[in-house]
């Protein structure tokens, strides 16, 4: 059974309603559009025109200076009910247009051509359409450069919906991933307060510093999809957070030059002041306390140099060593080493002035 006329207006508003255009900023692509639709077709208006229940609003317009119309005023809205291309060579002369307020006196418009846009079930959303203060014909070319352009008005139009509806995946995605994270997180908090082994406590204090740090990481990518960070914003929140989680006789403190990184090395370089931080912790500084400091310098070549020094009651102990595949014992360097080895590095260690240091040199890829 065919539609009524009431149900296929309430259809056509629908589908123009989801593309959420309606009273929007100007764009300067659909700007270009209009601007090169008068030039084509040799007239001073150009519009953008989308016909909503009560108006016509003007997504882009030229020679007019206004922003819509009322429904009563729109040529547009013969276009769409006759569903084609309309010309009308004199609105003077054309029953459709001759008592239309904005085609009366001596300024009024006298042609219009507009050709339909269309969604890709070929519902009419407005037109793209041409005006002059005369009465005229379009040339043939003009008639099909109109509508070649109609055609790239509504590609843009899927664009823009596209892009928002790609955010809103976007942002389920990120919600659902801080949700994740945050389940984990607690469970970690749950098994670290029925802990009862030393080392099963410290473990899941690394764990838990981890899930904090791909937290952050997360947060950073997820505020305008950025794909590379500025390690001198990303390292130091890391530092900030470990140091948080000490207690007041132990302080981490960070410097880091501004250096551009893609985001999965900043998560290995994460990952490496975390465990650099709870090894000194662990091996150096002692529970009597001490100081942590880490620094980041930008080196020729593209290369980043990154230090920690460690100063404590038990800076010059023998620091973690390598442990057979399987031992909690070395875990935290084999960490290490294997994020060095992902970014190209090095990595020296030892006591020097009282501090046992580690300096890392890497090598990221280029911006």
């Amino acid at each position: 059974m065919d539609a009524s006329p009431e149900q296929a207006s309430d259809y056509r508003l629908a589908a123009l309603r989801s593309f959420n255009i309606l009273d929007t900023p100007r764009e300067q692509d659909f700007d270009e559009i209009v601007a090169l639709a008068a030039r084509l077709c040799d007239v001073p208006v150009a519009l953008v025109s989308l016909v909503d229940a009560d108006r016509q609003w003007f997504k882009a317009e030229v020679g007019l200076a206004c922003s819509e119309t009322p429904i009563e005023q729109s040529i547009c809205a013969h276009v769409i009910r006759e569903n084609s291309f309309v010309e009308i060579p004199d609105t003077h002369a054309d029953e459709r247009t001759r008592d239309n307020p904005l085609c009366q006196g001596e300024d009024g418009l006298r042609f219009y051509a507009g050709a339909l846009l269309r969604t890709a079930a070929g519902v009419p959303l407005g037109t793209l359409c041409v005006l002059d203060r005369r009465p005229r014909t379009l040339e043939p070319h003009q008639r099909e450069a109109l509508e070649v352009l109609a055609r790239q008005v509504m590609t843009q139009i899927d664009l823009r919906q596209a892009i928002a509806t790609e955010q809103v995946i976007r942002n389920e995605i990120d919600h659902r991933i801080k949700n994740s994270l945050s389940t984990v997180a607690a469970f970690v908090r749950l098994e670290r307060r029925t802990a009862a082994d030393k080392a099963a406590l410290q473990l899941l204090d690394r764990v838990a510093q981890q899930i904090d740090t791909v937290s952050l990481l997360h947060r950073h990518l997820s505020d305008g999809g950025r794909q590379r960070l500025d390690l001198a914003t990303y390292l130091g929140e890391v530092v900030a957070l470990i140091d948080q989680s000490q207690p007041p006789a132990i302080h981490v403190s960070g410097e880091f030059a501004p250096f551009d990184v893609e985001a999965r090395e900043a998560a290995n370089l994460g990952t490496v002041v975390n465990e650099l931080a709870a090894n000194a912790v662990k091996h150096s500084v002692g529970e009597a306390g001490g100081e942590i400091r880490f620094r980041g310098e930008a080196l020729t070549g593209g290369r980043y140099r990154l230090t920690s020094e460690a100063t404590g009651a038990r800076t010059g102990d023998e620091t973690e060593t390598e442990a057979a595949p399987g031992s909690r014992t070395g875990l935290g360097l084999r960490l290490i080493a294997h994020s060095v080895q992902q970014l190209g590095g090095t990595m020296t260690r030892g006591t020097e002035n009282g501090r046992y240091r580690t300096e890392i040199v890497v090598t990221p890829s280029p911006a």
